[in-house]
């Protein structure tokens, strides 16, 4: 019976992996947080408006290091999910996880986020306390964080609600994590109109760690246990752990500058363009565009094709003439 599992889970397709990542059973944020870390003790407020219950901020252990965990909580049955917001964030989630990140930095200390979000709450409140500034804040200072950061998708990864706390050194997914711009549903309705073209929209839209990972998106796939994490959380829980503290032991390793380096070179890589004729290979198409122009040297070079097509012009004419004078 067990190879036989085995057998259907090695052979998943996309739309049945993203049914896993949205399974009831799988492990939250909350529940890796009880069982990998110890000693924890939570922060709570943005110190702007008020507390929010879909993003989680731990300070605490994991192993013997300290750390602070920041993850996106969904919630389980129907008055806990009303308080998690069904794990979509409002804007005073993601500034408490920005006040928590920058509060690691104070103390020198990691930290470890946990994305699992179907997209940031798109309702009216939270675009009256401008989410998409509280977003796009996050996606900066993140980056400028002088400590180090690792950044799991354990769940969804939906949009920018999961990039607002998916900027780090390290950026990983479980093995059957998703992580999209747009959910696969959203994407049907917009291009076909029709939900039952879902399954094509999954497909197309490439949302699996697999995929992501082989067009060199996310650093890292953890192999959470193959009948997936939901029947074996705590193998799951320990895969994850062993991950955090086997990488934040190499980044310990740089100089804080080097992080900021090579986390920058990591963000500045995706859509980067090449064309072997116009374009050095390692130049990226903003570059090209920011370079500056050399405009006597363009000048030169429209001068000398004119001057080429003028001695065509007049090659052509000597040979027009000697064929009169044969022909005379």
């Amino acid at each position: 019976m067990d190879k036989e599992v085995a057998k259907i889970y090695k052979n998943l397709s996309d739309f049945q992996k993203l049914q896993l990542a949205r399974h009831l059973d799988r492990p939250y944020s909350l529940d890796y947080i009880n069982m990998i870390m110890r000693d924890k003790y939570e922060i709570h407020g943005d110190r702007h408006f008020r507390d929010d219950p879909a993003i989680l901020c731990y300070m605490g252990y994991i192993g013997d290091e300290k750390v602070m965990v920041i993850g996106e909580q969904k919630g389980r049955g129907t008055k806990n999910k009303l308080k998690r917001n069904f794990g979509m964030p409002h804007p005073e989630g993601y500034r408490k996880a920005l006040r928590a990140a920058k509060l690691a930095e104070k103390f020198d200390i990691p930290v470890f986020m946990l994305v699992d979000t179907p997209g940031a709450y798109p309702g009216i409140g939270a675009e009256e306390r401008n989410q998409s500034e509280a977003i796009a804040r996050n996606l900066l200072e993140f980056a400028e964080l002088k400590i180090p950061t690792i950044s799991v998708v354990i769940g969804e990864g939906g949009s920018g609600g999961a990039l607002a706390i998916g900027v780090a050194d390290k950026f990983a997914m479980m093995r059957y994590s998703i992580f999209s711009v747009i959910s696969p549903e959203g994407c049907a309705a917009i291009l076909w109109n029709d939900p039952k073209k879902v399954e094509t929209a999954t497909n197309a839209l490439k949302i699996t760690s697999a995929d992501l990972k082989e067009l060199d998106l996310v650093d890292d796939v953890l192999d959470e246990p193959l009948i997936g994490a939901h029947r074996e959380k705590e193998k799951a829980a320990e895969v994850l752990k062993q991950y955090f503290l086997d990488e934040v032991k190499k980044l310990k390793e740089m100089s804080p500058q080097e992080r900021m380096d090579a986390r920058y070179a990591k963000l500045t890589k995706p859509g980067e363009f090449r064309d072997s004729n116009d374009v050095p290979e390692s130049t990226s198409l903003l570059d090209s565009f920011l370079k500056p122009k050399n405009d006597k040297e363009d000048k030169k070079v429209e001068e000398k094709k004119i001057e080429e097509v003028k001695e065509k012009e007049v090659e052509k004419m000597k040979e027009e003439e000697k064929e009169e004078e044969t022909k005379a």
